[in-house]
Order: C-alpha cells, then structure tokens, then sequence
C-alpha cells in the first residue's frame, strides 16, 4: 500500500473529478485557556475545542419548560447541595502535619491561623477513613434525594442594576444576564464592591476584569489588591478543571498566578485559602519516608540541647489547592465507589442461575461471574467488545433484574439498543437437558443516556426514596465520565445495585474536570475485565496498533484505509470536500450525510469552521437565514458543557432553532443558538467521541502537528466503521505522536481517597 498519490490527482485549483479515494491508498499513518496551559502542564484540550462555544456553559434565563439540559444541570447542582450538606456534618478540619517547608509550610501556617481563630476556612481531610469490609449485605438504607424545581431566571431589577454596572465599567451589557445569574441576589452591589468577580462570567479573562476594575475603582485599583488575587485564582482552577485537573500543585498554581501579574502569589493564596474560596489538601505520596532530625518542641526550647535531637522518618506529601466543587464531588465519588466496593450486591437471580451464565466462553464469561459478586466491576475493550455487556445485561434480565445500560449520547444509545435486541442468551457450554428458554423480548434490559438517566427524561426513573429504579447498572463510554457526573451517578444508585464501568481506555478522557475510568483501572480497588474481542477489518487493525504506539500498515483490499497526501491547509480542505461528496460516496458506497469529517480544533485554515464553511457551500448552500444555518444544516449541538449530540436543523421560527438530533426534536432559543449549535460536516474528536459513522475523514493539516497524541489519533481513527480516509498534511509528525506523545497528564485526588480501598497484598 503506497502513501504516494497517482499523477492523475487534481490540485485545488485544477479538479477534474479524480477520485481522491482511488488516486491514493495506504494506512492512516485548538486553543484552550493558553496561559493557564503553559502554566498548568497538563491540560488535554478538551477546554481547547469546547471554550470556544461548542460546550461552554454560560448562565441564562430558564425555559419556560424545564428542557432536558436544563433538567440535567438542575440535578447537577440540586447534588452538589446535598453534597455540601453531607460534608458539613462530617468532622472538622484535619490536624495539620508539623514538618513541611518552602511553600507548603507557608500555606499550613496560614490554615493554622485561620483554625486558631483568625478567619473561617474549611480544610477537608486529605486521608478518607476507609470504609469497613463487611462479610455480610447491609441493610438497605436509600438515600433520599432532594426534589427538583425548575430553576428561576435572574430577577429583571437584578439584570439592569448589573446592566448599568457593566456599562459604568466600560464592560458588554450583554453580559448582564450572566452576571446575575453567577452573583445571584445584590449582583450590582457585589460587582461595585469587587470588580473582579467579573471572572466568574465564563470566557472573561483577567486583563478584561483588569479594565473594568479599573473603570470603576479608579486610583483604587492595584495590582496587588487581595480582591484580584483571589478572584484570579478562582478563574485559573476553572481555567484548570477545564482542561481536566481537579485541583493544582502548589507549585503550578504560584508559577500561574505570577504569570497572571499577581505580585505576591503566595499572600494571595493564603488570603484564598483564609477566606474560604479554596480548599488545601496533603496528600501523602507512594515515595518513601525521608530520614529528619526531629528536635524538641519550642515550647521546651530552654531545655533542649543536641542530644534532644532524634531522627525520625517523615513521609514525603504533595500540597493541592481546588475548589470546593470539584473537592467535594471528588470526595461523594470516592464514598459512593467504596460502598460499592465494599458492598455485598442483592442475591437477585439463584447462584445457579449466575453460574449456568458465567459458564459463556472468554471474557463474556469472565465479565458475568465478576458482577455475579461485586457491586463495581470494570470493563474494558473496544468496540467489538460491546457485546459482552450486552450478553451480561440479557442474563441479568433473564433472572429478573432490572437491568440498564447508559452511554454518552443518544446515537450510541440507538447503536447499543440495537444489539440489544439482537443478542441472545450468551454464549457457553451447553448444560446437561440443553439450553435455557431465552427471555421473552419484553424482559429485556434497555439503553438510555447517562444524562437523561440523571435529569429523569430517559431511563427507569427513581424509586420513592429518590434512587434509580434498578438492580444492575452498565455505563458504557466510561472514559467520558467527569468527576461530578460519576459522583451523582454512584449517590444516586440504590442500595445492593451492581455498576460495571465499561469503555474503551485508549479514547480521550472526559471534557469535564477528572479522569474517573482511568484512576479506577490505575487503583486496581474492583475487579477488572479485559475483552479479549479485537475490531476486525482494516480499520480495527490498524487502530489496535495506535493503541499500543504502533502506526502499522494495513491492507486494505477494498479501500477501507485510504491516505491523501496534502501540502497545505488549502488543499486539504479542496480534497476534503472532494472526498465527503465525490469519492467516498462513488467509490466506498457511503453518501455524505453518514460521512463526518474529524480534525484537531475549531479554528485554523483547516479546523472545523474553514471545513463547515466549504461543505456547506458544497452539500447544502443557502444564506444562513437563521443565525447561519438553514433547513438541512447537519449540526453539532451541545446542550450542556462536554456533551455533543450530532443532529440536522429542519426549522426555524420564533421559538428558536428547530432541530432534529438522534430521532428526536429539539427546539433551541435563539438567544442560545449562537453558543451551543454549531455546523457539523466536520468536528473535532473531544465531540465525536461516543458516536461511529460509515466512513470518517480524518483531516491533518501542517498547523495541527503539536495538537496530536495517541488518544486523539485513536479517537479519530477509531470513530469509522467501514471506511477511513485521512487527509494528511503533518509528515512523521502522525507517526510520532502515535509513538511518543501519551495523553497529557491530568491532577486529581481520586487515587489518594481510593487507596484506603485497595486490598493489602499478603
């Protein structure tokens, strides 16, 4: 298989009508917050692709009716409040440790002063008590959960005293509303007082706070005001959970706020902490102890001497510094898993029942004794390996159980469904009097999104105590699971239920702050099952070598794996267009509406709005007469931050934007269009992740070689079902990234709170 195309391919400005996809074969071979990246060193780019509109939240008024966003992030907070409210019962603040220096001894100076008195701070407990291994089920106590109201709008008086606020500072008007919103009652008087709270407006930053505190301040205004520090530090942990961190090092978070301008980076981190607007944490590492001289304490410093001294061993620890939020939802996570862990499931279904299944062969069978035994189970495995928890959920309804499976987005829901209902009884060696009656087919288990699970619009609805109305759990696309979203999963679980955690571990991590999949597999706390099913085809073949670092040729007799060489941004984006509405449909079989273009980021002279722009003008011309779109647009919509659900607009009028996304019609107002709907020919692998096409065009222009990894490689490649063309403009910067660069890096606490979980080896 060549990489090099026939003479008889057209340039950009010469097309004859070759076909890209048969002049060339061979194997498949963006900017976030910037200054808190560089300051950070680990964000993924997840923020990169979303911060731009095609996730980012912004406050609004509510809907009329309670929509399904609306409904999911009402559940979101309504959680999070009943998370707080369980912490606070718990103890107070942790003893601190006696021997750090540097940085870390400055900050737990500043805690001890603030619990001798001082000020009010809440420093949760860096060590979790580890949950009891009970030998025996406990008694089923549900939790009750709170009930949920649609949210109110900010108050009209509230919006145009922020209005005429805005405007004194020089600031848009038009972020009033979300001004209000984020400030809630006496916005106006908060935002004179402390200009600076302007960076809770999601997409302001510091130096645009900057001019409008000093609009309204004046002379007043300075660099080092304790108001700005703490209000930046604020802005770089949601500028860091953006790009996947749940909390920052010390360190990273001083380095940051000093290329923010902040003079004193440590006093404004303690003013943070005093006030109660961050947590710290000490995290004890794996490292080993470190020998100290360890002497007397000052308060016997008149009768200490050299002999006084003796050398104990003091255990390395790292110091965080989050928000509560993300504190807290970590530490709900933790809970709900180690109750899992350590729980025993319901006897639903008879041993023999659980045995006669677990008999299936392979890893299906491995997958059915684990959950016939443990509330958390784990597994991993790609696409093929669907069908094992598949099989797991037909045995689980065959014994009654009310058994779920949820994933990302609704187009995986449809696909999972449909296998589902496809699937028999598992596979395994015929029992003495032969097989089993199958289940009738209204027995069986069924899919449902994890958003629509949580806001109540899908799913089996809660119980009268609030839980989730069912016995066994499977959440496919497990990598996508941030902190908050996993949390609110695992509380809202039912006593004895059963959760398995299924997905594929190469794919990118989650858009929302954590990495819960991947610290799971990484803590070995449950058991685990890898599918032993592999992806066939050509495609399957070579994105199982990316996912070992390996880009390995592949053949590809019926032009299943094709490569266009490109020059530039320019004629990648001609042969792009060429490939989705010429050749892919005449030569592969597949027509341009069940093809989707993937590239690195939305901006660029190849990124998602250069490649929008030509496949509209190419697939469905028009002129935009609502917001740029008109009937027949293929979208990417984003309801809530992180999720992307693919759709078409077949109207609009003065509701909104009507649209049409995996079977079902949504309506989107028009004071929303602009940040949540985008053109969806072409998207980047953070909003194609959940969802398989026929045919996938991978587009890699020059300008996109630093943007690349292995996930991303992964996740793009792996999203095409029969066919793969990649327009490849980066050289052996592809096989290079596949090789060397992992995924970057991500902070979190979740290992540290899971340790108390971990067997002890014997």
């Amino acid at each position: 298989m060549s990489t090099d195309p026939e003479t008889t391919e057209t340039s950009p400005a010469e097309d004859t009508g070759t076909d890209a996809v048969e002049g060339a074969e061979g194997t498949g071979e963006h900017a976030a917050a910037e200054s808190t990246a560089d300051a950070v060193e680990g964000g993924e780019g997840t923020a990169a692709e979303d911060a731009e509109g095609t996730g980012e939240a912004k406050a609004e008024a509510a809907a009329p009716e309670l929509s399904e966003a609306a409904a999911e992030l009402l559940a979101q907070k309504l959680e999070r409040e009943r998370i707080e409210r369980r912490k606070a019962e718990k103890a107070g603040p942790i003893v601190a440790g006696a021997k750090l220096s540097g940085t870390a001894a400055e900050l737990l100076a500043a805690v001890r002063a603030v619990e001798s008195g001082e000020k009010p701070v809440a420093i949760p407990s860096a060590k979790p008590e580890p949950a009891p291994r009970p030998s025996a089920a406990p008694e089923a106590v549900r939790r009750p959960q709170p009930v949920a109201t649609e949210p109110g709008a900010p108050a009209t008086e509230t919006v145009e005293s922020v209005r005429r606020v805005l405007a004194e500072g020089g600031a848009p008007e038009t972020l009033a509303a979300q001004v209000a919103a984020a400030l809630g009652e006496g916005a106006d008087d908060q935002l004179r007082e402390d200009p600076w709270q302007l960076l809770r407006v999601p997409g302001v930053r510091p130096e645009q706070a900057d001019g409008f505190a000093r609009a309204l301040l004046g002379a007043e205004c300075a660099p080092d005001d304790e108001r700005r520090g703490r209000a930046v530090i604020g802005w770089l942990l949601e500028q860091a959970a953006l790009a996947g961190h749940t909390a920052l090092e010390a360190s990273a978070l001083t380095a940051a706020l000093a290329k923010q301008g902040v003079p004193d980076p440590d006093a404004a981190t303690q003013s943070a902490i005093a006030e109660g607007e961050v947590l710290v944490f000490q995290d004890a590492l794996d490292e080993p102890a470190v020998p100290v001289q360890r002497t007397a304490d000052a308060s016997d410093a008149s009768d200490a001497s050299d002999e006084d001294a003796e050398e104990v061993e003091e255990r390395p620890v790292r110091v965080l510094i989050g928000l509560e939020r993300y504190a807290l939802a970590e530490e709900s996570l933790a809970d709900g898993l180690a109750k899992l862990i350590n729980s025993v499931p319901k006897e639903d279904g008879s041993a023999a029942e659980w045995e006669q299944a677990g008999a299936a062969k392979g890893s299906t069978g491995e997958l059915i004794r684990a959950v016939a035994g443990h509330g958390l189970v784990l597994h991993t495995g790609g696409e093929a390996s669907l069908a094992e928890p598949a099989a797991l959920l037909r045995a689980a309804a065959g014994f009654g159980l009310r058994a779920w499976a949820a994933t990302h987005g609704p187009v995986g829901r449809d696909r999972f469904a449909a296998l589902l209902a496809q699937a028999g009884e598992p596979e395994r060696d015929a029992p003495e009097g032969g097989e089993p009656d199958s289940p009738a087919p209204g027995d069986g288990p069924r899919a449902t999104t994890v958003a629509g699970l949580l806001s109540g619009a899908e799913g089996p609805g809660r119980d009268v105590d609030g839980a989730l109305d069912l016995d066994l759990l499977v959440v496919l696309d497990a990598p996508q699971l941030d902190v908050e979203t996993a949390a609110l999963l695992t509380e809202s679980l039912p006593d004895g239920a059963r959760l398995v955690l299924a997905g594929d571990p190469a794919v990118l991590w989650s858009a929302g702050a954590g990495r819960v999949f991947a610290d799971l597999l990484a803590s070995k706390a449950c058991p685990q099952v890898v599918s032993r099913r592999p992806d066939l085809g050509p495609v399957g073949e070579l994105v199982s070598g990316i996912g070992i670092g390996e880009l390995n040729q592949v053949e590809a007799p019926g032009k299943e794996v094709v490569i266009v060489p490109v020059r530039d941004a320019g004629e990648a984006v001609h042969r792009t267009v060429q490939l989705v509405a010429d050749s892919v449909p005449r030569v592969i079989g597949v027509p341009a509406e069940q093809t989707v273009v993937i590239t690195p980021g939305h901006g660029g002279a190849a990124g998602t709005r250069a490649l929008n722009v030509a496949l509209k003008e190419r697939l469905n011309p028009g002129p935009g007469r609502f917001g740029g779109f008109d009937p027949g647009d293929r979208i990417a919509y984003s309801p809530t931050p992180g999720r992307t659900v693919p759709g078409r607009v077949v109207n609009a009028d003065a509701e909104g934007l009507h649209l049409e996304c995996a079977g079902s019609p949504v309506v989107v107002p028009k004071e929303r269009v602009e940040q949540s709907v985008r053109h969806g020919w072409a998207l980047t692998a953070h909003q194609a992740v959940g969802v398989r096409w026929p045919a996938v065009v991978v587009v890699l222009p020059g300008d996109a070689a630093q943007a690349l990894s292995r996930p991303w490689v992964y996740t793009a490649f792996s999203r095409a079902d029969r066919h793969l063309s990649v327009v490849h403009g980066v050289d052996q910067a592809l096989p290079r990234a596949v090789a060397e660069v992992p995924a970057k890096p991500r902070t979190t606490r979740l290992p540290v709170l899971l340790r108390p979980q971990v067997p002890a080896e014997v």
